[in-house]
């Protein structure tokens, strides 16, 4: 057994349980061999995940080297963004495990957040390549494509297909290109300031549930899996026992936190939709909307983090739960969006608004070295939603769009 095996083997059990909390035995029993045996090679998980950190960025940027040089290369900014995002979409649709690893390391607010930037000076590589927010919001809608993608494949016991992964990656090219596919020179006309005063004259008066309050706060500093029914009492002011009249259990306890919240995201968004009657300005109405919401509510806004990668244990009824907050969350559907879509594998539009709201939650999560919330600007919000009906044609004239409205 030598240390490369132990890695590969870390991803294997990483990847199928990235719920849990991967540990030295649970990587030992899949090894069959005694947990003592690790640590002749390494003394500790944290040492481990170190090894399992240079082990994927070595891989990683070595796959997509060739795919960055070129793109620096080229005079066509727009053309050496597709030749990274091509490269990097390949990879992650391969490599499953490595993609989990790569989404937990980026999402998970209890480990410790890795540089991409420095990981990649370190090789030889530079992330300079286009503005920090566009680039976010291009891996995160890569992300977003990805993490369906292998869900729909059952990759962790089925390989994806050629034919498969090049329909994925012609899809997420489609859509970093053209977004949802609306007129720029509309987009261009649209008078942010204006919209954005709306909502100061919309009377919205939502009363927090004090109980759920108490859950969101406990979520959003300990986590779904470490937020306790204790933390929740101690927070409300109420017995544990006494919680037991509110909430079956942990796992109903989390449903209604989020299930409501949904719920309340929706009602507000809508009264911003209801502003106007124009298609695009009940978009960015409707995105600004929901960022107030989470501003004002921010253990509001982190509890609901969660759901980007799909990490919440609801119990055996998870997945159903899941879905049934993905469906309330498509609140976007009432818009007359024509999303883009390929004839091999189309972007439908009950994928639009889970796609924006995880485009939300990842603009608003932005973290300083400190590992505080920074307050991200309306001009970020604004970007946001320019990616989101433009796609790169937001930030550079050398795309033009490839269908017909």
């Amino acid at each position: 057994m030598t240390k490369t095996d132990i890695i590969e083997t870390a991803f294997n059990v990483w990847g199928r349980e990235f719920y849990l909390n991967t540990s030295l035995s649970r990587i030992a029993s899949e090894l069959k061999v005694c947990k003592p045996a690790l640590y002749r090679h390494f003394r500790n998980k944290q040492t481990l995940l170190e090894a399992m950190t240079k082990h994927f960025f070595d891989d990683f940027i070595a796959s997509i080297k060739i795919n960055y040089e070129n793109a620096l290369k080229t005079e066509n900014k727009a053309e050496g963004i597709f030749m990274i995002v091509r490269g990097t979409t390949e990879y992650f649709a391969k490599n499953v495990n490595y993609f989990v690893f790569c989404m937990m390391n980026i999402y998970n607010r209890e480990m410790q957040r890795i540089s991409f930037v420095k990981e990649f000076k370190d090789r030889g590589l530079s992330l300079d390549f286009f503005q920090p927010l566009i680039t976010r919001l291009i891996f995160a809608t890569l992300i977003f494509h990805i993490a369906g993608f292998h869900k729909k494949e059952k990759s962790f016991v089925n390989t994806p297909g050629e034919t498969e992964i090049s329909n994925i990656i012609n899809l997420i090219c489609d859509i970093t290109r053209e977004g949802l596919g609306y007129n720029k020179e509309v987009i261009d006309t649209l008078d942010y300031e204006k919209l954005e005063s709306q909502i100061y004259k919309t009377v919205m008066i939502i009363e927090d549930d004090a109980l759920l309050k108490a859950v969101a706060g406990a979520v959003a500093k300990a986590g779904p899996w470490e937020a306790s029914m204790e933390q929740v009492a101690r927070r409300s002011g109420l017995s544990k026992s006494s919680l037991y009249c509110h909430f079956k259990n942990k796992q109903d306890m989390l449903h209604q936190l989020f299930m409501t919240e949904s719920m309340r995201i929706i009602d507000f968004a809508r009264q911003g939709m209801r502003q106007s009657d124009i298609p695009h300005e009940q978009l960015y109405l409707g995105i600004y909307f929901i960022v107030q919401y989470l501003r004002s509510k921010p253990d509001i806004l982190v509890a609901m983090d969660w759901i980007r990668t799909r990490k919440l244990d609801l119990g055996s009824k998870g997945e159903k739960h899941n879905e049934q907050i993905a469906e309330n969350l498509r609140i976007f559907d009432e818009i007359n969006i024509k999303p883009h879509h390929n004839n091999a594998c189309p972007f439908n539009k009950r994928k639009v608004s889970p796609w924006i709201f995880f485009l939300i939650l990842s603009t608003l999560m932005i973290k300083n070295p400190k590992q505080e919330m920074e307050e991200v600007p309306d001009i970020d919000i604004r970007s946001l939603f320019r990616f989101l009906a433009l796609g790169i044609r937001s930030v550079t004239t050398d795309i033009p769009i490839r269908r017909e409205d």
